[in-house]
């Protein structure tokens, strides 16, 4: 399958050499503060092509793109664009205002007026509905966004861009919250507007995705052009040795792993006020377990529940052979939990503080006397947290939103890290970074493990699952319907295991 996949798209690769080309930007270089983010790169979008861009965090992707939006003046370099080539960029994290409808968003300070200058809501939602119909849509324009699912905002903000008649598209990891299905709304999306002659850049690190959805690959390697081919032309593991620059994956999975210790935490019959029904689980000392299932399966709300985010309904939560009464995650975090949970930016870091804020932020209590913090030793812990994490910064006081994606993940895990807490919970830890930070995660997790704690790893992300885990259970429908045995089962193996449990849990 993934043979025939490689060829077709090797086919319509080649396809577009003739295409016309949307843009052209030739001898991109940008630097800041001296150092360098960009050298000397090309980078050609053809009409009608889905341009896929790679690299690890920081390898100068989002620096390109910002160019090529005009956000960012290059030092050097030129661009050529078609006359009538408006470039729309759809982030990660979603620009609509929940507070309003879908169709007030996607014609937000473009609305249609009345008679006498005032917004015409009536005439925004008949516009918005009719894109939406026409691309095959089934979303009410006049739905307040903050009712949307996350492939929903996502199919909204494309409508938005669509409004504005734009020839160029850029989607920044667009499916890190999409349900299967909702993916597969988006890349039919997509298709339709390659059709139509758009040009679209898809960054992802998901390699998965760029197979199926790509043409073309242009990849980035420390702020230069590495290469561009058709997508057919490149296996898996060259993309991946690309994009790296070394032979590298995910580590294979753990060794079995008998001599562990006694339970750390256990759950007898709990079910919660929003989807968990009643779950028996127990993580020993010294263990990995990971919990796989589709989005909606109830892995977050497990997690919400156990830091205290959500109210415990029935059951009973053990934490080293003693019951615990957790109601908020200040009893969470006392009782010797850790939660790096699955919106980094929302609900795990404070983006505007600096890295060190955010890494002493949890140990304030370590660091102070008589209500004074003593600087010079919670910055020695900082400075020892990025050293130990390979966090890459200019220094400790850069904001944490100046990192790149991967580097944040990073500072995240090692806030919690440094609490030394006995169970560690890690939600989706690896969204939307690249293989080489996946990579430092799942090393620090087993690590962690080994040294005598617990971890419960919620992950979409199966091969990291399987390279991190001693022992996989499959959420579905708010239940624990199966576990699996990582050393003995493959990719395909885990996601049979995990429709089979979403088809029986629905039946």
């Amino acid at each position: 399958m993934r043979q025939k996949t490689y060829r077709a798209a090797c086919t319509a690769g080649r396809a577009l050499v003739d295409a016309p080309v949307i843009v052209r930007m030739r001898g991109i270089s940008k630097a800041f503060g001296g150092v360098p983010a960009l050298k000397d790169v090309e980078l050609t979008l053809r009409s009608g092509e889905i341009h896929a861009l790679l690299g690890e965090n920081g390898a100068g992707k989002s620096t390109l793109l910002k160019i090529l939006r005009g956000v960012v003046v290059p030092d050097a370099g030129t661009i050529e664009m078609e006359d009538r080539a408006g470039v729309s960029m759809i982030f990660q994290e979603t620009s609509l205002i929940p507070t309003l409808s879908a169709a007030q968003n996607i014609f937000l300070t473009r609305e249609p007026c009345g008679r006498f200058g005032l917004i015409d809501d009536r005439a925004s939602i008949a516009e918005a509905r009719s894109l939406m119909t026409a691309f095959g849509l089934h979303i009410d324009p006049a739905t307040q966004t903050s009712k949307l699912s996350a492939g929903q905002l996502q199919l909204v903000e494309i409508v938005k861009a669509i409004s504005q008649h734009s020839r160029v598209l850029v989607l920044d990891e667009p499916t890190s919250a999409l349900a299967a299905g909702e993916v597969e709304h988006l890349f039919a999306l997509l298709r339709r507007l390659k059709a139509e002659g758009t040009a679209i850049v898809y960054v992802s690190h998901r390699m998965d995705e760029i197979v199926r959805i790509a043409d073309r690959a242009s990849i980035l390697r420390d702020g230069r052009l590495i290469i561009t081919s058709p997508i057919g032309d490149l296996t898996l593991e060259q993309i991946i040795e690309h994009v790296i620059g070394r032979e590298s994956g995910l580590p294979d999975a753990p060794p079995r792993h008998e001599a562990q210790g006694p339970p750390v935490l256990e759950l007898r019959a709990v079910s919660g006020a929003r989807r968990i029904r009643n779950v028996d689980l127990v993580v020993n000392l010294g263990e990995v377990v990971g919990v796989a299932g589709l989005l909606g399966s109830g892995r977050s709300a497990l997690a919400r529940l156990l830091f205290g985010m959500e109210p415990l309904d029935s059951g009973e939560v053990l934490l080293n052979g003693r019951p615990v009464h957790i109601a908020n995650p200040r009893d969470a975090i006392a009782a010797g939990m850790a939660l790096v949970p699955e919106d980094r930016l929302r609900h795990g870091l404070i983006a505007i503080h600096s890295v060190a804020d955010n890494l002493w932020l949890p140990l304030l209590d370590r660091f102070s006397c008589c209500g004074w913090i003593s600087l010079p030793r919670a910055r020695r812990m900082a400075e020892d947290q990025v050293a130990r994490m390979r966090i890459k910064t200019e220094s400790i006081d850069a904001p944490v939103h100046s990192l790149s994606g991967g580097n944040q993940q990073k500072v995240a895990l090692a806030r919690w890290l440094a609490t030394d807490p006995s169970l560690l919970i890690l939600d989706e830890p690896t969204a939307g970074i690249d293989i080489g930070s996946k990579r430092e995660i799942v090393a620090q997790v087993r690590s962690f493990a080994r040294k005598g704690k617990a971890v419960l790893l919620i992950s979409s992300e199966l091969p990291e699952l399987l390279a991190a885990s001693d022992r996989i259970v499959v959420m579905a429908n708010g239940r624990i319907a199966a576990s699996v045995s990582p050393q003995d089962s493959s990719e395909r193996q885990l996601q049979i295991s995990i429709q089979n449990a979403n088809a029986y849990a629905h039946n």
